[in-house]
């Protein structure tokens, strides 16, 4: 791969928080051309999660094997911290029914398949990442419907198989491809290596754009007061999501993906389940947090990628979330 090549897609990842502003901004004004790619999308996001397949190594999932317990110290964070903080949030500014049903049923949805890509451009530990992701997304349909309605007080169903099989054909499948492919051909991969964070971020840009285009009119018509709660919700998941990492001693690399992963939730699946089972005013505040944490979730990934962590280094006292102190 040659310099200027490199070059450029240093220059691509490194900006591209601001791409997905600017794109963002395109999608809602002109969102005819994103929305003509809505059909590719799964194929987009198994083409990124091939891509980090490629650029993990054994090590990375070896480690994860070593240490179940932080899987499932992430996977109760994941199912406590996010819909317990809608509740409160709900219940301390009295939000209309609507509007409460919506922003638990969003905090109770599963991960969100991008903080896989947004762990990888982090330089968080992105095997984590996507381990917990499968545990969420293999836990939601018992977790969100029981969550939801002892939180809420509504009823829903949800069907699991149809998740799984998502799961598989657009996380699992594609990594594991891209994963055998660096096992089987590591030098070749490894001179490619530039590309693949570069592919992500583009999926990045790709997705909040197309959440958007699809969303226009809901997000339209969002009040300044869904926006904040969204916002909240999602800065309260990515801080108590990084201090449980901290609580219970996992390296810099584990707490930044524990972060990502609580803040980033699955909420487009809150769009389709809020508008199947409680209207379209329970949507508002999924479909606002689609957009509200892939941006934060960019913006801290643009962050932590400027702050590598050493592989297997402890918890330097100088790596902060962002927001927190130097």
């Amino acid at each position: 791969m040659s310099d200027r090549i490199k070059a450029f897609l240093e220059f691509w990842t490194g900006h591209f928080t601001l791409w997905v502003i600017l794109f963002g901004l395109l999608a809602y004004r002109f969102p005819g051309p994103v929305f003509s790619l809505k059909g590719y999308l799964d194929h987009f996001f198994a083409l990124t999660m091939f891509g980090i397949g490629a650029a993990l190594r054994p090590a990375d999932f070896v480690n994860i094997a070593r240490s179940p317990g932080a899987v499932a110290v992430g996977s109760a964070a994941q199912y406590t911290i996010m819909p317990f903080s809608a509740w409160a949030i709900a219940r301390i500014l009295r939000l209309p029914d609507e509007l409460a049903i919506g922003l638990v049923l969003t905090g109770a949805a599963p991960g969100a398949m991008a903080s896989n890509v947004v762990s990888f451009l982090a330089k968080a530990d992105t095997a984590y990442s996507v381990s917990l992701t499968t545990v969420s997304t293999l836990l939601c349909p018992v977790l969100t419907p029981l969550l939801v309605l002892k939180l809420a007080g509504a009823e829903m169903d949800v069907e699991y198989w149809q998740m799984f099989l998502k799961l598989l054909l657009t996380v699992i499948g594609p990594l594991l491809a891209g994963f055998g492919l660096r096992v089987l051909f590591p030098r070749q991969v490894e001179r490619v290596q530039p590309a693949f964070p570069a592919l992500s971020a583009l999926f990045i840009v790709f997705i909040c754009s197309l959440v958007i285009a699809m969303n226009r009119e809901a997000l339209a018509s969002t009040t300044l007061l869904v926006l904040a709660v969204c916002l909240a919700l999602n800065l309260s998941g990515m801080t108590l999501g990084y201090g449980a990492g901290r609580v219970f001693r996992m390296p810099v690399s584990r707490r930044r993906t524990l972060s990502i992963e609580v803040g980033m939730q699955n909420a487009g699946l809150g769009v389709v389940l809020a508008i199947q089972f409680f209207g379209k005013g329970a949507a508002l505040p999924c479909a606002a947090f689609v957009f509200i944490c892939i941006l934060t979730g960019s913006v801290a990934a643009s962050w932590w990628s400027r702050r590598p962590v050493p592989d297997g280094a402890a918890p330097p006292a100088t790596d902060t979330a962002p927001g927190e102190a130097q």
